[in-house]
């Protein structure tokens, strides 16, 4: 097939027939036709992804390479932040950012076992997940509707002489009030860790300057999963403006390894092998020295190949979401009598993961009822992940001793969102036909 032709050759050959197929077998737009599935979400990709993709396989460095190395660079100038880690998903980033405010090397304000973390229940359960797991203690406080974010109001009755750390997600795209809670946490000492997975892209008017979510706080994650702003297939990452920070991550990241080499380089800070190391011997190879109990947690490089393609079309993608739900907002503004639609926090502008909506109690219909049908017509729909995550089997044993959690004030909203809400999509590939389909269809339901 390749005959003569140099390696170079062969590759620029490979990856025309690569872009060729992509263009004549997977991007072929199907006309939409009424009853045909919506899913709350999809990938929207062209040849360049497939191209990054396959470009990586060929040079089969597999792990952490090139790619990602670009696309760190690329992400944190995209974020306006100074460091940027790649891992395998957004639950590791979340694991990550969790478990640096724990390492030693933060001294009187690291977070140590039995104390306290505010957030939510309402939310996706890898944002309470490690504090658990590291044996500090979650403090649950409720949430606003129809913003869907922590409500602000219950900080102070939440906080404690434990408490260390805020930490929550902007729910499905909607920043919460970060003035607020960044001014209580400065006032209290607090670390501020922002789960981004939901929401890349939105952004929150602070000191008057428009600032990515995410950025604000110490530190702030992304998920690449599938459903995701834009995708990896997995993947995450981890952000911070905070050079300590940032090597913590990526030590605990890298194996919990003292050293901060890249892969597949050695004696980058030119003391490998002269350095005194907790109580090892005198010259101990610093690769092999760890200051942290680690993971193995990076991305591939192919990962990280279909994360910079996509990373030169998320601009489109966040005006398209934006665009979407404001459709869809639109089209049900009249039937706000049984539905309570969803509200952008203040000074905010969201990038939209989905459209929430929560079925008044006196309506004509239950939320059970309305998502059976527009189901029945093709329309996916998703819960508020959790709902209430402490009454979910994984707090069983917590919630019979009374111990490991503690609850600010009551979860009045949480509990309601957990039974009278639910949320559609509203990704880039939607068609305005579909759009119009879901706002339709609901309607009818309703009426």
């Amino acid at each position: 097939m390749f005959g003569n032709k140099t390696e170079q050759q062969a590759r620029e050959e490979i990856l025309k027939s690569v872009r060729e197929y992509c263009k004549k077998y997977k991007l072929g737009k199907k006309t939409f036709c009424e009853g045909d599935r919506i899913t709350y979400a999809a990938r929207v990709y062209d040849e360049r992804e497939m191209e990054n993709l396959v470009d990586s396989a060929l040079e089969f460095w597999l792990t952490t390479g090139k790619y990602a190395d670009r696309f760190e660079k690329d992400f944190s100038e995209f974020l306006g932040v100074k460091y940027c880690s790649l891992v395998n998903s957004g639950s590791s980033a979340n694991l990550l950012a969790f478990m640096a405010l724990t390492s030693p090397l933060l001294k009187g304000k690291r977070i140590l076992p039995g104390d306290e973390v505010i957030t939510v229940a309402a939310g996706f359960p890898t944002t309470v997940a490690p504090i658990i797991q590291y044996g500090a203690v979650p403090v649950f406080i409720d949430m606003t509707i129809p913003q869907y974010n922590l409500d602000t109001k219950m900080l102070d009755a939440a906080l404690s002489d434990k408490t260390k750390a805020v930490f929550a997600a902007h729910t499905l795209g909607n920043p919460f009030d970060l003035k607020t809670v960044k001014e209580f946490c400065d006032r209290n000492g607090l670390w501020l860790i922002e789960d981004n997975c939901d929401a890349l892209g939105s952004k929150y008017c602070l000191d008057g300057e428009m600032k990515f979510t995410g950025t604000i706080g110490d530190i702030g994650t992304s998920s690449f999963y599938p459903p995701h702003h834009m995708t990896m297939g997995e993947g995450g990452a981890v952000y911070t403006n905070d050079a300590l920070l940032h090597k913590i991550v990526n030590s605990l990241r890298d194996w919990g390894r003292d050293c901060v080499c890249p892969s597949g380089h050695d004696n980058v800070c030119g003391h490998r092998f002269d350095r005194q190391y907790g109580e090892l011997p005198f010259g101990y190879d610093h690769k092999y020295v760890y200051s942290h109990f680690g993971y193995n947690l990076k991305v591939t490089d192919m990962q990280a190949a279909v994360g910079c393609a996509q990373l030169e079309k998320f601009p489109s993608f966040i005006e398209k979401r934006r665009k979407n739900w404001q459709r869809l907002r639109d089209g049900l503004s009249d039937m706000e009598d049984q539905l309570i639609l969803p509200e952008p926090e203040r000074n905010s502008e969201p990038s939209w993961f989905g459209f929430l909506i929560t079925v008044r109690p006196d309506a004509r219909i239950s939320r059970e009822e309305l998502v059976r049908e527009i189901e029945g017509y093709g329309i996916q729909t998703r819960n508020l992940f959790a709902g209430n995550l402490i009454k979910h089997p994984c707090f069983d044993e917590m919630r019979a001793s009374g111990k490991g959690y503690r609850v600010a004030g009551e979860l009045k909203n949480t509990d309601r969102i957990m039974n009278d809400t639910f949320w559609i999509g509203v990704y880039p590939g939607m068609t305005d036909k579909m759009l119009d389909y879901m706002v339709e269809t609901i309607r009818k339901a309703i009426q």
